[in-house]
Order: structure tokens, then C-alpha cells, then sequence
């Protein structure tokens, strides 16, 4: 079977999620909708929700057409990104939408209807509950893949067309390898939509949250979700708003970005000699697999039940249990998948089955530092009997405590995805074996987002139980959904920012690849010959096309000696920090115009705090101020993290930019892990108590907990999370500026005296080859030959086909002419009129010999590059090659061209035909012409 076939499992995949999707909302919408106060209440929360997403869309829409303006000049003016990326970039964005506003419909018509299935029995609570969830996880999964399908059978479609009717068209697509790098930056849309979801939904929920706590609970000492209270169904938008569009913004980005960065790795790890035929597996290979775990998490999902009165463990348990009937079906799929795509690499398996393992293991931490029936929350309680400055302090060091496990997995899984990989043989392997890992983790995502999308529903159902003054055994059904939920979204938020961070190291990978496209862009609109190289010293090239891992980073200086990478590191870890204290400065100054409202409304509405009879808080007003202040505080933090990767690229370069993706995923990764587990400790350290454990609810001990759980509102649910998309979104910033920083960063570096190695070396190679000190390797191979043959389009030498030594031959670089030896004293005797044999003579330019003197001089190097021929002192200098650091020599009109001993000359060419040069010279482009 052709293995091309296996493709469409990834559209089959996304399709039936759709369908399981509609299903579930639809059985959904017919269930109980439960009394009218009930109904009425869920209406309210359903009128607040949908506002604040059509504000944050109107938002949002703004950016977005900036952002494709911008891409669009880039694309088109410039010329140093592919035009498909600017609607790359809004597909993207629309569908990361579409999947939020699809998944706030189900959760706030869910809410109710949990409620009144709680009513019944648990189990038909859990149900409608998780089933709801399970809406979000497969419009999440379905539209995710759904996009990548899309966008790879138009490339390859157009990839098809590029050798007849695109063939001159600027939208031309010619390999694999630059197909995935296209599809790559769509992610970049779907990475700015969940950035502003994340924060701006964080700064709603949290400014609702706290307001109501501090008000209610602490000031007037009325229960929470009390309907008394203003803030409280702004308090119940927020979980929707934050753990239901945010959260599945978030992971839309994860998904993508994990399959799309290891596309792009498999396409570049399986470019050459023996892999080549397994180049096309290699991309199709995490898609296949991600509709295989569609299909396994449906299995899994029919795995989740429970019993009348099940405790947190055996609710928990049935949660578990799907999730590992999915995460088993999917490695023995993932197992023939490989087995059949990628027969002579099985040790990939080894590293899909890391990255399922490792989100299971981080799922588990987090469940034991957060959940109230194991020590580290329970300690975390006990230290309200001496007040809430002890329970801070606990928690602070539960958090920080629990950032060891994810870190070491993630870390260990990193090695060992790389490790099997065959990574330590073929480090573009290793990458590949990463990229991997992190699909694997994401490939069961559609019951693992069920699972917490569950949370903010449950939450819901036990406010509304709460408001419409059900009955005590419904609201111990609820509670216990509702605890549920609060470990649920805790593991949720641990498996994102452990998905984050392979996803950003696959990225970062996938970003050397991006640097290679832009640097071909560069050469293709410069016409520079040595624009076609890199250097990873002063006498050593290396074809773009042929360069590996290694030889990129030699050119761009990437070690921990170069001061602008420490520079870049340092910035990334900053900028986790300053990012985190803008989103909670964000949520303090949203929670202190809702404090104020709600105690306006408790002093000017007679009777709404003794709760009198016909007496109703304003609502709306609440929902209004969390949602103005959302809009308003989110737009910063964004800005902060998509503008500061374009400014530390351009300025600092390729290396600073890796140093700060560097940087703020170590530092990123470790500081989510700990906000979030600290706020989920502190939270569920009050749920413990309200439960009837050390004095239960209105106690001393209980007010300590909530001045915690207030603390630990923004930790766990707005910097925390939002850290996420931090690091993936720098990632991904890099990725789609990689062509402009790669054209004008040299510049902009040259200028504040950076002097950076990629101009240094090409200068000093450029000298060496007019001096015939080196020679350039060949760019490809002709066929049926030993020679090695490179064609190179230059606006000043036409269309020539030079021929180069063997590659073998040609990859040590330098060759050293023989000079006769020059004693002291002695004058240099010049270069004899005939070349050696193997040389590149006129092939190259500027390295022909001097010329009569009764002949117009050669224009010498242009951009601040002396030429090599001697001018005589009264015969004006022609103008010289610009864009490059080649000069070429004219021949008189009356002489053919010398040509090298080797070269052939061309059938359909006469070979004293003279060349015939424009007068004039030719700007460069892409940043480096004048350098």
C-alpha cells in the first residue's frame, strides 16, 4: 500500500472528531435543562460569557489585520518570507478561534444540565459533565488537524504546479522541505489567538474571582456562589472564559505546533543520501499518528464511569482509566505505524512512547502536590491554624517543590526521545525524535482537554446548585464533581506546560530549518554567488542546501562564549518574570475596580445583603467591569511577547535569538510548573477545609485558606498558564522572522560594532578566494559524472554552468596555490598567466589576472571590499559586483573569456563567444549588500 495513503488518516481523524463533537453538544442540548431558576441562572452566565468572547474577538480582529499588513510586506515588499504565510497566518488564528467560541457554547449550556443530572445520580453528573468537556477536546483535535490537512494538499498541489504553471510565480513551491516550513507559521496565528485567550480570559476570571472572595467571603462572610453577591456570576463567566477557550486555545497551539515542528524536522533529518526515501513518512508520520489517537481517545472516553458515592481517588480513577485506555491503544498504533512508515527506524517508537509516558507521569505529580488527599495540601491546610501568612509560605514552597518531577521527566524524556532517535549519531535525528515525543504526548489530547474542560463545568454546575437553592444531597454531588475539577484543571495545566515545553524545543529545532529557507530567499533576490553559502570559518563554505545543525551554528557563533547568546538567555529569562508581573499587576488593578463595585452595590441596593425578598444584585455591571478591564490589561503582556523576539532578533541575531528562546524555556517551563501547582495546593488547601476538616467553612482556619486561594487565583489560572503560550509564541515569533533576521540583523549588527562572524567569515573567505587561496564546493551533482557541477543566475555573468572539483574533494575547502617562496628583502614575483588546472577561474569572478594596461580596469568589490586588480592611474575604475562580496572581471570585447581547464563548455553556446556584462551594477538585497 502506498504509504502516501496513510495521510488520510489524518483528515478521516479530524472529521469523525467533528462528528463525536456535534454528537456529544447535541446529547448534550436534549438532557434535563433542570428547573427555571436553574435555566435562569446558566442564562446569565451564557449572556456574560458570549459578550466578553465578541469583545475579545473585536480585539483580537484588530491585531490580526496588522499582523497579516505586516506579514503581507515582509512576503511581498521585501521578500524574506514565503507569500503563503500571511494566510497561513489567519487560518491559524481562525480556526484556534472557532474551536474557543464552540467550546464556550457547550460549557455554558453544560452547567445546568450537570446540575440537573447530579440530581439523580453522580455517575449521570459525571457524564454530562465530562462529555461536555470531551465537545472542546475533539473541536479542538478536529479543526487543528482539519487546518493541517487543508494546507497540505494545497502545497503539495501547488508544489505539483510549480514546474509548469508556477513555474515563474512567486508563490512556487519546489520540496517538501519548504512545504513544512510553510505550514509551520500558521501556527503563529493560532499562538497569537491563545496568547490573548490565555491572558485576557486569566485577567477576567481572576478580577471576578478575587473580587468576589474578598468582598463576600472575607468582608460580608457570605458563602461562595452566593447570589447575593454581584461578582458571583462574573466569577462563574470567568471559569469559562479562562479554562474553556483559554485552555483549548492553548493546546490548539500545542497540538499544531508539535505535528507541524516535526513535519519540518523529519522533512530536513530524511533530505538526503539514504533517508531521502523515507522523507516523505517522515512527515506524514505525526499526522497519521494524531488521527490515530483521535479514534483511541473516542475508545477512551466510553471507559469513564463511576459509582454511587465514589470517593475523589475512584473519581479520579475513572478519569485515569480513560485517559490510559487511550494512551495504550495509541503506542500499539503508533507501533505499526512506524513499523510500517519508517521500517529502518524503529527506535522512533521508543520516542513516541516517551512522550506518552512523560505526560502521564507529569499528570501524576501534579495530581499529588495539588490534591487535597495527599500530604503536600494537606500541609499546606495545616498551617492556617497560625494565620494566612504561613499558608502563603507553605504553598509558595509546595509550589516550588513541585517543579522537580516535571522538570526531571521533561528533561529525561528530552534525552531519551533524542537517545532512540539515534539523535547522539544524527543530530537532526535526535530533533526529529523530540518533535515526536511531543506529538505522542498530545496524540491522546481529545480525552485529555475532555478531562479538563470538565472542571470549569462542574465548577459551574456546583454554582448553580449553590444559587438556585438545591437540595443538600444535589449539592454534595456537585461539590464532589466541583473538587474533582479543581485536580482536573491542576493536571491539566501541568500536561500544557509540559506539552509547552517539548513543542518549544521542537520548535526551536524546526527555527534552524526556517534559517535555512530565509537564507535561501536571501541568495535567490540577491544574485551574490556566496549568498548561496555559509561559513563556518574564514576558509571553509558549505552549500545553504547541504549545511547541517553544526554548520549553522559555527556560522552564527552559537556558543555560551559569545556574549550576545548570554545576552539573549538573560533577556528570555527576564522576560518571564516581567511577563508575569505585568498579567498579575493586570489582575490586582481589574480585582480593585471590582472590589469597589461590589461594595457600591452592597451599600446603595437596600436589602441585597440581608438577601430580602425581589432584591437582585446588578450582574451585568460586573461582568462589564471584568470584561473592560480584560480587554484593556491583556493588550501589553501580548505585545511584550510577540514584539521583544523581532527586536532581539534584528538587534542581537541569530545567536542572541536562540539564547533567548533558551532561556525563557528553561526558566518559563519551571516558573509555570510552580505558579500553577502553587495555586492549585493554596485552592484546593481551602476545598480541603470546607469540607468539614479543621473547623470546615466559616472558621479562622477556613478565612487563611481563602486569603491563600485568593493569593493563588492569579498564580494557577493567568501568569501561570499563560506562561505556556510565552514560550511557545517566542518560538514561534523566531520562526516566522527568521528571513528578516537572517537579511537585516548582519546590518543592524554591523552598525553598533557587533561585527558578527557571518559577515566576518564572508569577508575573509571572499578575500581568500580572489586571492585562489580557497575554492567553493559544488551546490549539486551532474549526472553520470565525477564532477560536480553548480548553475548560478547572476545579474552581471548571465547564466553560467561551472564545473568543481569532486565534492569529496571540495569539502576541505581550502587549496593552497603554489607560490614560489619569498625570502626577506625579496619582492613577490606575480601569479604566472596560466591557471592550475582545477581552478574556478572566471567561474567566480574576481579572480581573473591583471589585465593589459591598455585595458579598462575591473570594478573591484563593491560594499567596502578593495578589488584584487591593480588599476592603472589614468584609466577610470569600472564599476564593481554589488549585493555580494565577489567581484567580477570584464573581458575586452574583442577576446573570448578565459575559461578553467575543467569546464565544459555548453552545447548550445560557441565557445569563443564572448560574455556579455551589463555596465551597470546591481544592488543587493536581503541586508547584506554594503557590509
Amino acid at each position: 500500500m502506498d504509504t502516501q495513503l496513510l495521510f488520510w488518516l489524518a483528515p478521516a481523524g479530524s472529521l469523525i472528531a467533528l462528528i463525536f463533537a456535534y454528537y456529544f453538544f447535541v446529547t448534550m442540548m436534549k438532557s434535563d435543562p433542570g428547573s427555571a431558576k436553574s435555566q435562569e441562572i446558566a442564562g446569565y452566565v451564557k449572556e456574560g460569557a458570549m459578550s466578553y468572547l465578541w469583545s475579545q474577538y473585536r480585539v483580537v480582529g484588530i491585531f490580526f489585520v496588522v499582523a497579516f499588513a505586516f506579514f503581507s510586506f515582509l512576503a511581498f515588499v521585501l521578500k524574506v518570507q514565503s507569500p503563503w504565510t500571511p494566510l497561513a497566518f489567519l487560518t491559524g488564528g481562525f480556526f484556534s478561534g472557532l474551536s474557543g467560541y464552540l467550546g464556550m457554547i457547550t460549557a455554558t449550556n453544560a452547567s445546568n444540565r450537570t446540575c440537573a443530572a447530579a440530581a439523580k445520580s453522580l455517575n449521570q453528573g459525571l457524564q454530562v459533565a465530562f462529555r461536555s468537556g470531551a465537545v472542546m477536546g475533539f473541536v479542538v483535535v478536529g479543526l487543528g488537524l482539519l487546518d493541517i490537512s487543508i494546507w497540505w494538499k494545497i502545497l503539495t498541489y501547488v508544489m505539483e504546479l510549480s514546474e509548469t504553471t508556477f513555474k515563474d510565480s512567486i508563490f512556487a513551491v519546489h520540496d517538501y522541505m519548504e512545504i513544512t516550513t510553510i505550514m509551520l507559521t500558521f501556527g503563529m496565528g493560532a499562538s497569537s489567538q491563545a496568547l490573548f485567550a490565555r491572558v485576557g480570559g486569566g485577567i477576567f476570571t481572576k478580577a471576578a474571582d478575587v473580587g468576589a472572595d474578598l468582598v463576600g467571603k472575607t468582608e460580608a462572610g457570605i458563602p461562595e456562589d452566593d447570589p447575593r453577591n454581584p461578582a458571583t456570576i462574573a466569577d462563574n463567566v470567568g471559569d469559562n472564559v479562562g479554562d474553556v477557550a483559554g485552555m483549548g486555545a492553548d493546546l490548539y497551539e500545542s497540538y499544531c505546533g508539535s505535528i507541524l515542528a516535526t513535519a519540518a524536522l523529519g522533512a530536513a533529518a530524511f533530505s538526503s543520501g539514504d533517508l531521502a526515501q523515507f522523507q516523505i513518512n517522515s512527515i506524514l508520520l505525526p499526522m497519521a499518528i494524531a488521527g490515530c489517537g483521535i479514534v483511541f481517545s473516542l475508545i477512551g472516553i466510553y471507559f469513564v464511569s463511576t459509582d454511587e458515592d465514589a470517593s475523589q481517588k475512584e473519581l479520579m480513577g475513572a478519569l485515569s482509566r480513560g485517559i490510559n485506555v487511550s494512551s495504550a491503544l495509541t503506542a500499539i498504533g503508533a507501533a505499526v505505524l512506524t513499523f510500517y512508515m519508517l521500517p529502518e527506524h524503529i527506535g522512533i517508537l521508543g520516542s513516541i512512547i516517551t512522550g506518552l509516558v512523560c505526560g502521564i507521569i507529569i499528570g501524576w505529580a501534579t495530581e499529588y502536590y495539588t490534591s487535597g488527599d495527599y500530604p503536600p495540601t494537606q500541609e499546606v491546610a495545616a498551617q492556617a491554624t497560625t494565620g494566612p501568612a504561613t499558608v502563603i509560605i507553605e504553598g509558595l514552597a509546595t509550589g516550588m517543590m513541585s517543579t522537580g518531577i516535571p522538570v526531571v521527566t521533561v528533561g529525561l524524556g528530552i534525552i531519551l526521545a533524542y537517545g532512540f532517535a539515534n539523535g547522539f549519531a544524527d543530530p537532526s535525528m535526535g530533533l526529529y525524535g523530540i518533535g515526536i515525543a511531543a506529538v505522542g504526548m498530545l496524540s491522546t489530547l481529545g480525552i485529555t482537554l475532555a478531562t479538563d474542560a470538565y472542571g470549569p463545568i462542574a465548577d459551574n454546575a456546583g454554582g448553580n446548585a449553590e444559587m438556585s437553592e438545591m437540595g443538600p444531597e444535589v449539592r454534595k454531588r456537585t461539590d464532589a464533581l466541583d473538587s474533582l475539577g479543581n485536580t482536573t484543571a491542576a493536571t491539566g495545566k501541568g500536561f500544557a506546560i509540559g506539552s509547552a515545553a517539548l513543542t518549544a524545543m521542537a520548535l526551536l529545532g524546526a527555527y534552524i530549518e526556517e534559517l535555512r529557507h530565509g537564507l535561501l530567499r536571501v541568495a535567490k533576490y540577491s544574485g551574490s554567488q556566496l549568498d548561496q553559502y555559509i561559513f563556518s570559518g574564514p576558509d571553509k563554505a558549505i552549500p545553504i542546501a547541504k549545511a547541517t545543525m553544526a554548520d549553522f551554528m559555527a556560522y552564527y557563533n552559537v556558543t555560551l562564549m559569545n556574549p550576545l547568546v548570554l545576552v539573549g538567555v538573560f533577556l528570555g529569562a527576564m522576560l518571564v518574570f516581567v511577563f508575569c508581573a505585568m498579567t498579575m499587576k493586570a489582575v490586582g488593578r481589574a480585582a480593585h475596580s471590582m472590589v469597589e463595585e461590589v461594595r457600591r452595590q452592597f451599600k446603595e441596593i437596600p436589602g441585597l445583603l440581608k438577601g430580602e425578598k425581589g432584591v437582585k444584585a446588578d450582574y451585568a455591571s460586573c461582568v462589564a467591569i471584568s470584561t473592560k478591564g480584560a480587554q484593556r490589561e491583556m493588550i501589553a503582556p501580548s505585545l511584550l511577547a510577540i514584539i521583544s523576539p523581532v527586536v532581539v532578533g534584528l538587534v542581537l541575531g541569530v545567536g542572541g535569538m536562540i539564547g533567548m528562546l533558551v532561556g525563557g524555556l528553561a526558566c518559563g517551563f519551571a516558573v509555570a510548573i510552580m505558579m500553577a501547582n502553587a495555586g492549585g495546593a493554596w485552592d484546593n488547601a481551602k476545598k480541603y477545609i470546607e469540607a468539614g476538616n479543621m473547623g470546615g467553612k466559616g472558621s479562622d482556619n477556613h478565612k487563611a485558606t481563602v486569603v491563600g486561594d485568593t493569593v493563588g487565583d492569579p498564580f494557577k489560572d493567568t501568569s501561570g498558564p499563560s506562561l505556556n503560550i510565552l514560550i511557545k509564541l517566542m518560538s514561534m515569533v523566531a520562526v516566522v522572522v527568521a528571513g528578516l533576521t537572517v537579511s537585516y540583523a548582519p546590518t543592524i549588527q554591523f552598525y553598533f560594532g557587533f561585527n558578527p562572524t557571518e559577515i566576518s567569515f564572508k569577508e575573509e573567505f571572499s578575500k581568500r578566494l580572489s586571492a585562489r587561496e580557497v575554492t567553493l564546493p559544488s551546490l549539486t551533482a551532474t549526472p553520470g559524472t565525477t564532477k560536480t557541477s553548480a548553475i548560478f543566475e547572476d545579474p552581471l555573468m548571465g547564466t553560467e554552468d561551472i564545473i568543481l572539483p569532486n565534492e569529496d574533494d571540495a569539502a576541505a575547502s581550502v587549496q593552497t596555490p603554489s607560490i614560489p617562496e619569498v625570502k626577506p628583502g625579496e619582492v613577490k614575483p606575480t601569479q604566472p598567466d596560466s591557471k592550475p588546472a582545477d581552478s574556478t577561474g572566471s567561474a567566480f569572478g574576481g579572480l581573473e589576472d591583471e589585465k593589459p594596461a591598455d585595458k579598462p580596469a575591473d570594478g573591484g568589490f563593491s560594499g567596502g571590499f578593495d578589488s584584487i586588480d591593480e588599476k592603472p592611474a589614468d584609466k577610470p575604475a569600472d564599476a564593481g559586483f554589488s549585493g555580494g562580496f565577489d567581484a567580477v572581471d570584464e573581458k575586452p570585447a574583442d577576446k573570448p573569456a578565459d575559461q578553467p581547464a575543467a569546464t565544459e563548455t555548453p552545447a548550445d553556446v560557441p565557445a569563443d563567444e564572448p560574455k556579455t556584462e551589463p555596465a551597470t551594477t546591481s544592488e543587493s538585497s536581503g541586508g547584506f549588500g554594503g557590509m
